[in-house]
């Protein structure tokens, strides 16, 4: 049986420390997960959820997202082989964001780019407007083989 979510809750004390998981999903039916490295911390991706993946992700253990470029329900790592295993999973105070604590399979990298994760440049102020510069990351495989048959 799909597992479904209650309404959020209208009591501020409910939603802040009550027991129950009532996900505020925005005006298109989405949280924001923000996911790090079970391991170390390192911040890896920030993604989307809709109902369906956030239920998934509860329900089998793998991070599933929503993609909205794809508009379309997306297994993390289904095609490269870098699942995410939730280790962990909690929720903000108001249950609008939720933060997925992973372990990676695979080539331990989270980026489309082959890169371990997604935030891999500083920005910086600069006369004009902003610049950015790499800050590490090599990345850990080939993209272009890897999503070849995608």
């Amino acid at each position: 049986m799909p597992m479904t979510f209650p309404p959020p809750s209208r009591d501020k004390a409910a939603l802040e420390t009550g027991a129950v998981f009532t996900p505020r999903f925005d005006g298109n039916g989405l949280v924001t997960a923000v996911v790090t490295d079970a391991r170390d911390g390192e911040l890896l991706m920030v993604a989307h959820m809709n109902a369906e993946a956030l239920a998934l992700t509860l329900q089998t253990g793998i991070a599933h997202y929503w993609s909205r470029s794809r508009n379309a329900l997306w297994k993390k790592g289904e095609s490269s082989g870098n699942l995410q295993t939730v280790v962990e999973l909690r929720t903000d105070c108001d249950q609008d964001a939720v933060w997925l604590k992973v372990s990676v399979a695979g080539h331990d990298a989270t980026c489309h780019t082959g890169r371990r994760s997604c935030f891999y440049r500083t920005v910086s102020a600069a006369p004009g407007g902003a610049t950015l510069a790499m800050t590490g990351g090599e990345p850990q495989f080939d993209p272009d083989t890897v999503y070849s048959n995608s």
